[in-house]
């Protein structure tokens, strides 16, 4: 059992009337994985959390989590926590009380030691005893992961889990879920936001139309078949413009070329040529002291493999 994955989806389909949310979806997600799922807005991303989370059951296909297969009721399967579009709380409750009711909902007893772990894991216990209907956007996003861990998950869904919080919020709960996976728990989560899929997961998921465009390692969309642009600050800008203009497969951004003086090139290049073009400003003796994508990998990535999806319609 320890070997099976989390996560095994086979062509899973899910039709609304005449609108296909997912058309044959295979989704693999081991033991102890981050795992990021992308896409635009009417992708199917919300679809298949909500069959992750047993809100709903797939038309056709085969579904197995944590080692079971998914059947036809509506319940979320044992071992798994989480939530989609936001979490549900009760406004008129404290964020001590709406645990405590969440858990009794589920069939069980939170003892109050078990409550003020989870909140102190997610940085709300100063505020344990105000009332929800107060609590800003990245508060109620915090409360409802604290209530995720009541449940000790073995594979946690999250919508949007950084939605609203500040960096310190955002750092605790990149490390709530950082220890968790660590732990052996499959992390299952759906954002926009790319720096925070890319600081979290070791694999993602995209989607477009319903269907998957590429799942896999995220050092796999940093493929050097894949041209991306990048920032290139250096001690002597003006020398560094010699050298990239003179490096074969750079091409240099024809308006900072014209500002050398800024001491930022904007540089276009795969991989390959990128690495050699750091070797020749060394060896000139040349500081380097920026180089990064414009565009993220992953980011590149979802715009090359979802725009042509969302042009054909």
């Amino acid at each position: 059992m320890d070997t099976l994955p989390a996560i095994m989806a086979r062509g899973i389909t899910k039709r609304f009337g005449d609108v296909i949310a997912l058309d044959g979806v295979d989704l693999e997600v081991p033991q102890g994985q981050i795992h990021g799922l992308v896409g635009p807005n009417g992708a199917g991303k919300t679809t298949l959390l909500g069959l992750l989370l047993g809100l709903a059951v797939a038309d056709s296909g085969r579904l197995d989590i944590l080692g079971t297969q998914v059947g036809r009721a509506l319940s979320a399967p044992e071992g798994v926590a989480g939530f989609v579009d936001g979490p549900g709380l009760y406004p008129s409750l404290t964020a001590r009380q709406n645990l405590t009711a969440l858990t009794a909902l589920r069939g069980g007893g939170a003892r109050t030691s078990a409550v003020d772990e989870a909140l102190d894991q997610v940085g709300l216990t100063d505020v344990a005893d105000d009332r929800t209907r107060g609590f800003s956007l990245g508060m109620r996003q915090r409360l409802g992961l604290a209530a995720a861990l009541l449940v000790r998950p073995r594979l946690l869904v999250l919508d949007e889990p950084s939605n609203g919080l500040d960096p310190a919020g955002k750092r605790q709960v990149h490390g709530v879920l950082g220890r968790l996976a660590a732990g052996g728990t499959s992390v299952v989560l759906s954002s926009h936001r790319m720096d925070d899929l890319e600081a979290l997961c070791s694999a993602v998921t995209i989607l477009a139309g319903g269907q998957v465009v590429f799942s896999g390692p995220l050092g796999e969309l940093a493929s050097e078949n894949r041209e991306l642009s990048y920032r290139v600050r250096t001690s002597a800008p003006e020398a560094a413009l010699r050298v990239a203009a003179d490096t074969a497969g750079i091409e240099v951004d024809e308006d900072t070329a014209k500002r050398p003086d800024d001491g930022v090139l904007l540089v276009r290049a795969l991989v390959p040529a990128l690495d050699d073009l750091v070797v020749r400003l060394v060896e000139q003796g040349i500081a380097l002291r920026e180089l990064a994508p414009v565009v993220s990998p992953l980011e590149a990535a979802f715009l090359a493999l979802t725009e042509p999806q969302e042009t054909s319609r």
